[in-house]
């Protein structure tokens, strides 16, 4: 199968060869062998589960949370003619028929879905009448109960599997460690452990701590040194406009990203940086997953990430094309106190996780028993404003909820505007009074979307406006206003998570939050942190080789580019300057004792070289220390 998997690289990506350890995962998937790939951020993941989906008869299963990322993926696989459809958390009913009867019936080779829609029955029933040739599970280290970012609607994979008896599956991930790596093999019910890893250590990225009580002059002073293209990473939204202005203000090209912006804004934001038209990109987290930028230069964190995890994935996006790169952080004296105070908010005392839940239910007037497979759609921030809480532990209580089992609390879901044409296409016609605007607008709409009259179509305002000329405002005001004279049904775009009842609703009392969803976790949350705190603490050991450690990779030698090993390096004098300092020590010793700090005040040399020389003096004996003076033997 070789030459085939050649062939297809050339046909859909252009390329001659394939990187690293992607033909190894390929054939190894390709003969049918369960298979876990651990390849760093930037390693080229996706090629090694679609080439050989290609290669095979049927169906590619892609699971994967990240429902950003799955829709910029099915995009990429259509421009290149390749059949892919997702279904996610959001979805209509009709929407997620018509999706899984296409891959039963439309030859279509990738349907990515998200982990949650795996244990709905309509999924299950439709999975049976399809030909799948394998499965894969992105972000896999997402089924471990010992990995950063545990999901528990990922154990309903192993369950798929027994539906799909004999079907491979290929397990993907950029961050696991030894146990996690085991884990994911035993959750997803390998035959054998079958593991291919890509080493982790990156030979062109510079790990630096920067320590700076101003981080915004700090971060400017950086952009300043460090030409070329960065991304700037922080913890909030507010922050990512605010840095976003002092920057301008300082003459730097910069804008911001995170996921409460809509989508066309998100787009431009992320192409125009791609595009090198803007060359700072401030951001949450929710910027990198899917992007393929290979000259960014710098990657700094203003806010400390909490789990070192989190931060190789976001550090790796930095010289993706083999070129010097810098990951820097930005250390504050306060920052670890600053990273302390996120164990109550991520994990709340089990109390507030009960009162959560209780207030939910006056919300949505759920009385006790029902609610069970109940979709609603959930506003946050109006949730904390009626009920008086703050809404980062909220959040969090209700994650807890979902890995107990108790309810389904998905991320924000962007729905695309939809319209329904509620006349028929003759009484459209007769009608004379709209307006020009109107009329040209819906003509606009009659063009370019089929099917208005029957069924609710997307369709997309920036791509209207540039049709007809009128501002999204305009045709936002058009539209409403048409649908209250009965003309059309107009669903404007939003942005909202959901709460699905996986459940009906339960006592306080009957409510169980196990040790393994609660305490363990939050025991190795705190264990994370601690390495988060050790990792920027540590003055002594390189930096490279600490994160390559965490993930189970002993290295053996130092980077020597992060911070602590050019100050290693800057204090280590070469074997002729040693040998000129040790005589100007010895030539000072021989008309009086000295103390170490009395030594150096009297050659002008940097002091931690002069400290090596004394410290090489008494490891040979030369000299020796007497009631805390040095003295010439």
């Amino acid at each position: 199968m070789s030459d085939s998997y050649l062939d297809i690289l050339k046909r859909y990506w252009g390329y001659d060869s394939f990187r690293d350890l992607q033909e190894e995962i390929i054939d190894s998937i390709g003969e049918g062998r369960d298979t876990l790939g651990l390849m760093p951020t930037g390693g080229g993941k996706s090629i090694t589960f679609q080439v050989p989906a290609l290669a095979k008869e049927g169906l590619c299963i892609v699971v994967t949370p990240l429902i950003a990322l799955m829709k910029d993926q099915v995009r990429h696989l259509r421009r290149k003619g390749i059949k892919a459809v997702a279904v996610y958390s959001g979805m209509t009913r009709p929407e997620i028929i018509t999706a899984l009867e296409n891959c039963i019936f439309g030859d279509y080779k990738f349907l990515y879905i998200s982990p949650e829609r795996l244990g709905t029955d309509i999924f299950r029933v439709k999975l049976l009448s399809m030909k799948v040739s394998m499965i894969t599970v992105d972000e896999s280290h997402c089924i471990s109960q010992w990995g950063y970012d545990f999901r528990p609607a990922y154990l309903k994979i192993a369950e798929i599997r027994d539906l799909l008896p004999g079907v491979p599956v290929l397990a993907l991930t950029a961050t696991a460690t030894p146990k996690v790596v085991k884990d994911i093999q035993q959750r997803l019910r390998f035959a054998r452990e079958n593991v291919f890893r890509m080493s982790f250590e990156r030979k062109n990225l510079a790990y630096i701590v920067r320590k700076t009580e101003n981080k915004e002059a700090e971060l400017a002073h950086i952009l300043e040194c460090v030409p070329g293209s960065a991304i700037v990473y922080v913890r909030s939204r507010r922050r990512t406009k605010e840095i976003t202005e002092t920057l301008r203000a300082g003459g730097i090209s910069a804008d911001f990203y995170h996921a409460g912006l809509d989508n066309t804004t998100r787009d431009l934001r992320q192409r125009r940086w791609q595009d090198d038209e803007v060359r700072v990109m401030v951001a949450t987290n929710a910027f990198g997953m899917g992007i393929d930028k290979p000259d960014v230069r710098v990657v700094l964190h203003v806010d400390l990430p909490d789990s070192p995890e989190a931060y190789f994935q976001e550090a790796g996006r930095a010289g993706r094309d083999g070129k010097q790169a810098y990951a820097i952080i930005l250390h504050a004296s306060s920052d670890i106190r600053t990273l302390h105070r996120r164990i109550p908010d991520t994990y709340p005392a089990k109390e507030y996780i009960l009162d959560v839940y209780e207030h939910l239910q006056y919300y949505y007037q759920m009385a006790m028993g029902d609610g069970f497979q109940c979709t609603r759609e959930f506003n946050l921030e109006e949730f904390c404003r009626t009920y008086h809480y703050f809404p980062v532990p909220v959040d969090s209580a209700l994650k807890i909820l979902t890995q107990a089992g108790y309810l389904e609390y998905t991320d924000e879901q962007d729905n695309s505007s939809r319209i329904l044409f509620t006349l028929r296409r003759d009484e459209l016609y007769r009608l004379r009074d709209m307006g020009e605007e109107a009329d040209n607008l819906l003509q606009a709409i009659l063009r370019l979307y089929t099917g208005v009259f029957t069924d609710y179509t997307y369709i997309n305002e920036a791509t209207l406006a540039l049709r007809t000329g009128l501002t999204r405002h305009r045709i936002y005001t058009i539209l409403t206003g048409l649908t209250k004279r009965h003309v059309v049904d107009y669903i404007p775009r939003k942005k909202t998570p959901y709460i699905i009842y996986t459940r009906e609703r339960v006592k306080l009392d009957d409510i169980q939050i196990p040790p393994a969803i609660y305490e363990e976790r939050k025991a190795r949350y705190e264990a994370r942190i601690k390495a988060m705190e050790e990792y920027v603490g540590t003055e002594s050991r390189c930096r490279s080789r600490m994160l390559l450690l965490y993930f189970g990779e002993r290295n053996g030698h130092n980077c020597g580019q992060c911070d602590v090993c050019r100050a290693q390096d800057a204090e280590t004098p070469t074997d002729e300057e040693m040998e000129t300092l040790e005589a100007l020590v010895l030539r000072l010793l021989d008309q009086s004792p000295l103390g170490p700090d009395q030594i150096a005040e009297r050659i002008e040399a940097p002091k931690e070289r002069i400290v090596a020389a004394i410290r090489h003096l008494l490891d040979e004996e030369v000299v020796e220390t007497r009631d805390g003076m040095l003295t010439h033997k």
